[in-house]
């Protein structure tokens, strides 16, 4: 991906830029690492310590060396810089597509899911049936709770969690969906009905989501204009809905390396809620969700061959010796 930004960049005199511009990535990951670190540590320190101050270094020191060995060390910050390095250029490459690639295929999406709903908009189906007071304020904030969540994964994968073999599968589960992702979008452009059909969406209340939607209008206008002078990135693209892959990343990952039922129940309800939230607010088609489930299913399985979570063909997870002690089984953080 690294390869493709810089080789892209040149070809289209296109600046690749920080995807993180009012935080610097630069300075923003090494305060989420730090940030997550020390919420692995410092809770375990202060219980085993029982809260006095006094036996706190000690008690500091202990859990460092149980949970905190050279090795995980370098699986940590090295999953990390790996995963920002992806997250990074898969921004970038996404604010490349239209400048690669001039065509655009909303019609097209759009007419497939009329096709699908027997001549009805799904989303406009959604507004009928489900209301635009409450629903849209709902369906706003799973949209939120979205961003948060991947990167608090992410941090669960590569920091609290001690089982290696799972975490290294996730992350690369995750970095195979940015991949497929931007492939998808260089080939075929979409920018979504909230923007190719508008006026559909004008009876829903002002929410986050719509505050988000005119901020990445106004920067797609600001980089089309002058990509060298926008000082940020465009970052509209649909087709495939990389909110339902990752999702159903998660909820393949949670299950083939046995999450606490709870967990797992839990990350399926959510993915329901993101595909329907997504069609609801129109940051994507219906046939986005289906091409996004499926986007994220194989970036599950690429995942478990590259990282040698399979027997054959088959995705599993693979337990070394040392993982089968209770504080690392697949469940513990």
């Amino acid at each position: 991906m690294l390869v493709a930004t810089i080789w892209i960049a040149g070809t289209e005199n296109l600046p690749i830029r920080d995807p993180d511009a009012f935080i610097p990535g630069y300075f923003r990951m090494p305060l989420i690492v730090l940030a997550a670190i020390l919420t692995d540590i410092v809770p375990r320190a202060v219980r085993r310590s029982g809260g006095r101050m006094r036996e706190l270094p000690a008690a500091w020191s202990e859990v460092v060396a149980e949970r905190w060995q050279r090795s995980h060390w370098m699986f940590a910050l090295s999953g990390m810089a790996a995963w920002y390095l992806t997250y990074a250029t898969f921004r970038n490459l996404k604010s490349f597509v239209p400048f690669v690639n001039h065509n655009n295929y909303d019609d097209e999406l759009a007419s497939i899911d009329k096709f699908m709903f027997f001549g009805r908009d799904p989303a406009d189906l959604m507004h009928d049936v489900l209301g635009t007071g409450v629903t849209a304020q709902l369906m706003s904030a799973v949209y939120l709770v979205w961003i948060f969540l991947v990167p608090v994964s992410i941090a669960v994968a590569l920091v609290w969690t001690r089982h290696n073999r799972a975490g290294s599968w996730y992350v690369t589960a995750v970095a195979f969906d940015w991949m497929l992702g931007a492939v998808i979008y260089l080939l075929a452009p979409t920018v979504g009905p909230i923007y190719s059909d508008a006026d559909e969406f004008t009876d829903l209340p002002h929410t986050y989501a719509t505050w988000l939607s005119e901020k990445l209008l106004d920067d797609r206008v600001a980089v089309l204009a002058d990509p060298w002078d926008s000082g940020t990135l465009q970052t509209i693209a649909a087709f495939a809905s990389l909110h339902c892959g990752i999702m159903m990343t998660i909820c393949l990952v949670a299950h083939l390396v046995s999450l606490p039922r709870w967990l797992r129940i839990t990350a399926w309800v959510f993915l329901a809620m993101t595909c329907l939230s997504t069609v609801y607010l129109g940051w994507h088609f219906f046939v986005d969700v289906l091409a996004g489930l499926a986007l994220g299913t194989v970036g599950v399985w690429l995942g478990a061959l590259a990282t040698g979570n399979r027997v054959g063909l088959r995705p599993r997870l693979k337990v070394e010796e040392r993982e089968l002690e209770p504080a690392a089984s697949p469940a513990s953080l």
